[in-house]
């Protein structure tokens, strides 16, 4: 059974306010992290965790995992697997595949990058090693990128029902 169109409409809005939230809440990680006590030597610095900053990438990597499952199931994982099936399959069913193979590399690309971020911010004591610079404002931005093609890969999987 095919959603409704306000059903739709609904589930595409939550997934951008998500997806944006995440997005702004890695950029804010990023900020609060570069607000903390460091010394830098080229590519190795020494520099005291921000406890803000990981309560924000925590967040928006749980959001952006949250808004990926949603459209997961609300999608419904159309799967084509075979070669003969992709090339016998309507646009709208290619598009909707495209979109959820680069929703899925926005996904990979973001929860790793937030995650590296995140945790460089755990602990109480400094910690010395390679810069992590950019990780979290990165994963934010491929927030914004999954919004995108998740929204379109629900657009595009539900006129496939229709």
């Amino acid at each position: 059974m095919a959603p409704t169109r306000s059903t739709g409409i609904f589930l595409c809005l939550l997934i951008i306010i998500m997806d944006v939230a995440a997005g702004i809440l890695g950029i804010e990680a990023e900020i609060a992290q570069n607000k903390v006590q460091h010394l830098k030597l080229w590519l190795f610095e020494c520099r005291d965790p921000s406890q803000k900053a990981f309560q924000m990438g925590l967040a928006a990597a749980i959001l952006l995992g949250l808004a990926h499952a949603i459209v997961c199931l609300m999608g419904g994982l159309s799967c084509l697997c075979s070669q003969q099936g992709i090339n016998r399959a309507s646009s709208n069913k290619q598009i909707s595949m495209l979109c959820l193979v680069l929703a899925w590399i926005a996904l990979a690309v973001g929860m790793i990058l937030l995650v590296i971020g995140t945790k460089s911010n755990h602990g109480s004591n400094g910690s010395c090693g390679f810069s992590h610079h950019h990780f979290l404002s990165i994963g934010g931005i491929s927030c914004f990128v999954h919004g995108l093609f998740s929204v379109l890969y629900y657009g595009s999987a539900t006129a496939t029902f229709n």
